[in-house]
């Protein structure tokens, strides 16, 4: 049922990300930050410094006066925080991972039927520039790669680089592949912290695509690049820059169609390749990804659009990253014991 404007808003939780949705949620449109709950005192004063957002002493004050929470606390806390929401019937849109584990995840999807409430995961890159422009070419995708690389840092590292990082491939390329998972094989290793900081994963979806991943939190350059294979061409996507280009055969071939042999066709690829080849810029309306998202949250709590990123895709992508990181525990387990 439509809400009406503003949507009093909450955040749960003012670290990296929290601070970023706090921000926002005071520039938003037909959005009243109301407050956040931050338990580090020092922080909450900080963000109540520079933002000039309300900080209030407990969880339930603030459940108590608004419509929708956005919670970025510690992954680990997701389920009572989102409980305690839910049976408030506040509407919330969870950080990624949407929860520690499957059970954990079920219970905050099953509080959420009980309620009505509706939830929302930050599965954030899906709103990269990258990735809105290369959705009118998107067609069918047959093989992905994605490489997620980042130097080591603090942040995160409560989880393991799968659910830290890489599950927001594995939540792209569910979305944009749509099938079911045939087959996962999965290595990785622990380098700094006692969880996998690097990892690699290969997905065989039924109809036969195939996705790459690597991720890893102990390098030295910073990387988010995905390329998709399909029929109609490739796109090559920078999700750090929010840029890309489609790459695809012209419609007219005359230079290809003259062609006789495989020699003659080598030389022509190797110095003439636009002669064949189309290259398509990707292009949209920039803007921050977290402002989109947010702004995807506030339209779906007013009725004005359905959540683009409902709480069981982010059960999904929760389910696949374990079974990765399980994969990952046993090729680990293995090497140990030789």
């Amino acid at each position: 049922m439509p809400k009406s404007a503003p949507v009093r808003m909450g955040i749960a939780g003012t670290g990296s990300l929290g601070f970023h949705h706090t921000r926002i949620a005071g520039e938003l449109e037909d959005v009243e930050r109301v407050g956040f709950f931050e338990p580090r005192s020092q922080r909450a004063d900080e963000v109540r410094s520079k933002l000039g957002a309300r900080p209030f002493d407990s969880l339930d004050e603030l459940l108590d006066e608004i419509d929708a929470l956005i919670i970025a606390t510690p992954t680990t806390t997701h389920r009572d925080v989102a409980e305690a929401a839910l049976k408030r019937g506040v509407h919330l849109f969870i950080e990624k991972p949407i929860a520690s584990s499957l059970e954990e995840a079920d219970r905050i999807l099953e509080a959420a039927d009980r309620s009505g409430a509706l939830v929302q995961i930050g599965h954030v890159e899906r709103f990269n520039d990258a990735i809105v422009g290369a959705r009118p070419y998107l067609d069918t995708p047959l093989f992905i790669e994605s490489h997620r690389l980042a130097p080591f840092t603090e942040r995160g590292t409560d989880v393991a680089v799968v659910l830290d990082l890489m599950i927001h491939d594995v939540d792209l390329v569910q979305s944009l592949v749509d099938r079911p998972i045939h087959e996962i094989h999965a290595t990785g290793i622990p380098i700094l912290t006692p969880s996998v900081d690097i990892a690699n994963a290969r997905i065989s979806f039924e109809g036969g695509a195939v996705a790459n991943l690597t991720a890893s939190r102990v390098s030295m350059e910073r990387m988010r690049k995905l390329r998709i294979f399909q029929r109609s061409g490739y796109l090559s996507l920078d999700l750090a820059t929010g840029t890309g280009e489609f790459l695809r055969l012209k419609e007219d071939l005359p230079a290809l169609r003259s062609v006789q042999n495989g020699e003659a066709l080598q030389g022509l690829l190797a110095t003439d390749i636009g002669a064949i080849i189309e290259r398509i810029p990707l292009s949209a309306e920039p803007a921050e990804p977290l402002r989109r998202e947010q702004e995807s949250f506030r339209d779906a709590v007013l009725g004005r659009r359905e959540t683009p990123v409902p709480g069981i895709q982010g059960r999904r992508a929760l389910e696949t990253a374990l079974a990765i990181e399980s994969h990952i525990l046993r090729h680990v387990a293995d090497s140990r014991s030789e």
